[in-house]
């Protein structure tokens, strides 16, 4: 949560709206921000901190885990449409990437906005592809992995 802290202010320069979600309290949301996050980031967490209190948020995502009443960790990016586009669901000893996070928004919009495919680690600038019959059985002509 506070590596996404520390990347917020380029995340909502994407455009995107950044939530928390978690089985905890809002009172226990408070006093972790207060005594721990705010530590972490200077301010702590500018976004918003939400209670699943009963998990139902996170049994549609697939994420709750009713043996211990919490939700594991996982990212959603759901587009403007509201249809999740991608999801990573890690168990709690390792950690997600913020700069994975951006790269794959930065992807997601630019094929929403140009109706391209963008390859495995592309970043903006780099090779991308366009769907089609022509490009059936020619991907190696114009994008390599070594390329990225």
């Amino acid at each position: 949560m506070t590596a996404v802290a520390a990347k917020y202010d380029e995340i909502k320069a994407l455009g995107v709206e950044v939530l928390s979600i978690s089985t905890n309290s809002h009172f226990v949301h408070k006093i972790w921000q207060e005594e721990e996050l705010s530590k972490m980031v200077d301010g702590g967490v500018p976004y918003p901190m939400l209670s699943d209190s009963g998990g139902k948020i996170g049994s549609v995502c697939g994420v709750y885990d009713e043996e211990t009443g919490v939700d594991i960790r996982g990212r959603f990016l759901i587009d403007p449409d509201g249809i999740i586009q991608a999801m990573e669901v890690l168990t709690p000893p390792v950690g997600r990437s913020v700069m994975e996070l951006i790269r794959q928004v930065k992807a997601f919009q630019h094929v929403r906005n140009t109706g391209e495919m963008t390859p495995s680690g592309w970043q903006p600038g780099k090779t991308t592809l366009t769907p089609g019959p022509e490009l059936v059985g020619k991907v190696w002509e114009v994008w390599k992995p070594d390329m990225e």
